[in-house]
This record gives C-alpha cells, sequence and structure tokens, in this order.
C-alpha cells in the first residue's frame, strides 16, 4: 500500500503535539453573509488564533444545526453562494494562507456539484480534507476512498449515542483526525458541557491513535480549557456565527472575529492545556 503524504490537518497534530498545546478549530458557514466576507473572515480567524478552520457549506434543510447555524446558511443562500464560489474563495485564501482548512458539508449539494468532480476541484482549490455530515459510516467506504485517492483527509462524526460498530467504522474511515460530538442533538450553544463528552474520549481513545477533536455546545472560554483537558482539539462554530450575525453590517466585523476567536484560543495556547 502505498504510504500517503501528511495534509495540512495531519501536520498541524503533530505541530500541536510538539509544542505541548491544543489545536483550535473554527467553524464558519461559507458566504455568510455574503461571499465577499468569507476570505476576510478566515483571514481574521486565522490572525485570531484558530489552527484549523470548517468552512459549511450552505445547505436548504441542515438536520444537524441548531438555529445559529441555519441562519447562516440561509443568509448565504440568499446570496446565492454556490460550492464553486467557495472553492474559488479557497484559492484565494491560499495566496497568503497555509491555515487547513476543511470542508464541512451535507452530501446533498457535493452530489449535486459531482462529487469525483468535487474531489479534484477541493485538492486544486486547496481544500485539506471533507466532513460529510450526513453521510452514513457504513455507506462511507467508496466515498472516503475516492476522497482519500486525491489526497484528501476524511473526518466523520462520532457521537454520545453511536454504537460500538460504528465506532469502529469511524476509526477506519477517518484520517487526519476525528470528530466528536460532544451531546447529542444540533450544533448550538450551551451553557455546560456534556457529561457524555469523557466517557466518549476514552472510549475512541482505545479505538484509535488519530487525534481527537470535541466540538458541539462548546461556546465559551471555561469551555475550551474544560474540554482541552481532555481532547487534542476544540470546535467552535456557533459562537463564531453568532458574532458574525450580529456584526455584520458593522464595520469592526473582522477585528471582533478575530478578538473573539483570540479570546477563544487562548486557553489552549498555554502548554499542557
Amino acid at each position: 500500500m502505498a504510504t500517503r503524504v501528511a495534509t495540512r490537518i495531519g501536520n498541524l497534530f503533530v505541530t500541536c503535539k510538539a509544542e505541548k498545546r491544543k489545536a483550535f478549530i473554527a467553524y464558519i458557514t461559507g458566504g455568510d453573509p455574503t461571499p465577499a466576507h468569507t476570505a476576510p473572515l478566515i483571514r481574521a480567524l486565522e490572525r485570531g488564533g484558530a489552527d484549523l478552520i470548517e468552512l459549511g457549506v450552505p445547505f436548504s434543510d441542515p438536520i444537524a444545526d441548531g438555529p445559529v447555524i441555519q441562519r447562516a446558511s440561509d443568509r448565504a443562500l440568499r446570496a446565492k453562494t454556490t460550492v464553486a464560489d467557495l472553492l474559488e474563495i479557497i484559492r484565494d485564501v491560499r495566496r497568503t494562507s497555509e491555515i487547513p482548512l476543511l470542508l464541512f458539508s451535507y452530501l446533498n449539494p457535493l452530489l449535486r456539484y459531482g462529487f469525483e468532480r468535487l474531489a479534484t476541484d477541493a485538492v486544486d482549490a486547496g481544500i485539506d480534507g471533507v466532513l460529510l455530515t450526513d453521510l452514513c459510516v457504513e455507506e462511507a467506504s467508496q466515498p472516503a476512498r475516492q476522497l482519500k485517492e486525491k489526497g484528501l483527509d476524511t473526518v466523520f462524526l462520532a457521537a454520545p449515542t453511536s454504537s460500538e460498530h460504528r465506532l469502529r467504522l469511524i476509526a477506519e474511515y477517518s484520517s487526519g483526525f476525528v470528530y466528536l460530538v460532544s451531546r447529542a442533538g444540533v450544533t448550538g450553544e450551551r451553557v455546560s458541557v456534556s457529561a457524555a463528552a469523557a466517557p466518549l474520549v476514552a472510549h475512541m481513545r482505545r479505538l484509535t491513535d488519530l487525534p481527537l477533536a470535541l466540538g458541539f455546545g462548546i461556546s465559551t472560554t471555561e469551555q475550551v480549557r474544560e474540554v482541552g483537558h481532555l481532547t487534542d482539539g476544540v470546535v467552535v462554530g456557533s459562537a463564531i456565527v453568532r458574532c458574525i450575525e450580529l456584526n455584520e453590517s458593522s464595520p469592526d466585523l473582522f477585528e471582533k472575529v478575530e478578538s473573539l476567536t483570540r479570546e477563544l484560543a487562548d486557553p489552549l495556547r498555554q502548554k499542557n492545556a
């Protein structure tokens, strides 16, 4: 079997481990509030300390997302954002940045674009991996192979409710890292971290040597610090998307997103966080 070349995602976690810190992963919806905002927002996130950015493909029926990200998808779709637009935005970002980028999407928009075409174009644009939110892992063998053959990482969601069989498949098909969902339900800000998070982390540690990142419901500095002790990376989405929503017309939008990112990422900058 040919040895896979390490992606930016894989290299990121190697670097974080060497620096004895954890990765801060930020999510935004591509095209929110307009496609013209997305590249500057990515740059603001990077300046603020994001190590990896999940770029959501807007979709009309985002069943795994809470109201904040649902509204972001709606704004992006009203701005007529397409998959092709996002790939062009990523090409623009790649002119000045090497930050790892993960395309976060439901399956339907990518099937409509053309899955094999998407795999080729994503690599050409500078995408490092793909997370398909609603792809059943039991049916993931062929899609995962197609993406990996192009050099893309494939990231899957593991939830507290996932069966042992499903967790083993997630470990088998994932590369780059495994995304752990801290609680059952949709994305969104919560007042506390679910008690189900720690047992899920421990379970996946027994099944894979891949880095583990925890998301869904993490929205404050205190929560980032708390789960940073458990995992190799922490994902924040809704809190950042809400900041965009509240400030979309503000001349200080990018500065406010950068400031929030820096505040959230700060606990993970500390060694042995």
